[in-house]
Order: C-alpha cells, then sequence, then structure tokens
C-alpha cells in the first residue's frame, strides 16, 4: 500500500460543483484501486471523472495536488475540505505560509481505508 496526499472530488449529481477533499489516501500498488474517507475507487474511463466508488457507483475526479493553480475544474466553486493534518505539507508543495481559507475548509478526516471489505466484495462477484 502506497500513502499519497490526493485531491478527490465527487462528480456524480454535481459535475464541477462537487464536494471536495484534499487528504490522505492509500493506493494498491497498481494504482487502480485507491481507498479513502470509508471508499473505496477503481480506475474509471470518462470524460468528466477517473474513478469510480466501487460499492455505490459514484464517480468521481482524483488526482495529484497541483501546485500553481486550483485544484478545481476552472468552473467549479466551494470550498476544499482539507485534512487538518495535511495543511502543512499542502502548503510545502504550493510555495505558500498561509491557507486560504476562502478556498479551504480545514477538517478532520479519519484514515478509514476499506481495503479487506472492499476485497471481500469483488471476490463476491467473481
Amino acid at each position: 500500500m502506497i500513502n499519497n496526499l490526493m485531491y478527490i472530488e465527487l462528480k456524480t449529481g454535481y459535475s464541477d460543483d462537487g464536494p471536495a477533499w484534499i487528504g490522505y489516501v492509500k493506493t494498491s500498488k497498481s494504482k487502480k484501486t485507491i481507498y479513502f474517507n470509508d471508499h473505496a475507487f477503481q480506475k474509471n474511463i470518462g470524460n468528466y471523472a477517473n474513478y469510480i466508488d466501487i460499492e455505490n457507483g459514484n464517480k468521481y475526479w482524483i488526482s495529484g495536488l497541483k501546485k500553481e493553480e486550483s485544484n478545481r475544474h476552472w468552473a467549479g466553486h466551494g470550498k476544499i475540505m482539507i485534512d487538518r493534518r495535511a495543511v502543512n505539507e499542502y502548503l510545502f508543495l504550493i510555495g505558500e505560509k498561509v491557507l486560504p481559507l476562502n478556498l479551504f475548509e480545514v477538517v478532520d478526516i479519519e484514515d478509514r481505508f476499506p481495503v479487506k471489505r472492499v476485497k471481500e466484495l469483488l471476490n463476491e462477484k467473481k
């Protein structure tokens, strides 16, 4: 498992204005499966979403962090929720000293990675 700081945005039902987070994820070695906030996502080929929630089918955009521009789509709106533990790492990455609170909301995101539950679910489908 690989731990990374990533951008996650719900697309289903929201287009470019869905809830968005910056937080720590776990990934499989292949990076085809990403675990975050008690969800598991697999790669999906699509125009506006690149991952799909394995359990409920919702579509998400998941990516690494942008250093010089907003992580949201240019047409998107709304604050990005950022894990309190990730703020310093994110500020270092973007070369800033203060998080712009008009763009971000600092939240506590619990590390809940449903690896076992999802493996069991995928094995049932076989």
